[in-house]
């Protein structure tokens, strides 16, 4: 007798909407953790250029997602990652700089900003150089399973056009939805990186 036919399909849950209080408590008002771990990335000692980076999560009607946490990671100015098993040659962490950090959405306007530097560029498989870039894992209410993708820069045109995990997108108009639009502001410089989780303009994610 196949007894998995009378079993049934466990229940799922997404996120939310309490992922912010049990991941980010510090940016939803709650002061429990000894360390947070927000949204700005950098300190007083962080070599680089610093930049921001902001945007908003859409759902696919178009709707600003007010819940969303998003974590980032990257390397540092010199190309490195701040873990152990980076063994780039040539290059070295940078101690005052952790490079991941989680960023919320604002729950009036839907914006989520993330203080940090522009990466260098890292090496990556057979020492094929990778286009600066930010890798994002994105979770928020009716989200099963986190998505991931990344963030490249306007301004590294040239540096795009070799990467190789962009050279995998056949279609142009789907490599732009991982281009963030540099611009300065009150002489600050902010790269403009909006996510579409559905629908026209579909954010490029990736199966990791």
């Amino acid at each position: 007798m196949n007894t998995t036919k009378l079993l049934r399909e466990t229940a799922s849950q997404t996120a939310g909407p309490y992922v912010h209080i049990g991941l980010a408590p510090n940016q939803a008002g709650f002061d429990i953790f000894e360390k947070n771990f927000g949204n700005v990335l950098t300190t007083p000692e962080t070599k680089g250029e610093r930049i921001r980076i902001e945007g908003i999560v859409y759902d696919g009607s178009g709707t600003p997602v007010r819940d969303v946490l998003i974590e980032s990671w990257q390397a540092n100015a010199d190309g490195a990652y701040n873990h152990p098993a980076d063994k780039q040659p040539g290059k070295s962490p940078d101690p005052s700089f952790r490079g991941w950090g989680r960023s919320c959405s604002d729950f009036d306007t839907g914006v989520y900003t993330i203080e940090t530097i522009k990466p260098g560029v890292v090496e990556g498989r057979k020492g094929r150089p990778m286009a600066p870039h930010i890798a994002l894992w994105i979770v928020a209410r009716g989200i099963n399973l986190g998505l991931h993708t990344r963030l490249y820069f306007s301004d590294e045109a040239e540096a795009n056009a070799k990467d190789p995990v962009l050279n995998l997108i056949e279609w142009e108009v789907r490599r732009k939805t991982l281009i963030a639009q540099r611009e300065t502001r009150d002489g600050q410089v902010v790269y403009r990186f909006d996510i579409r989780l559905q629908g026209d303009g579909e954010t490029v994610f990736f199966d990791i």
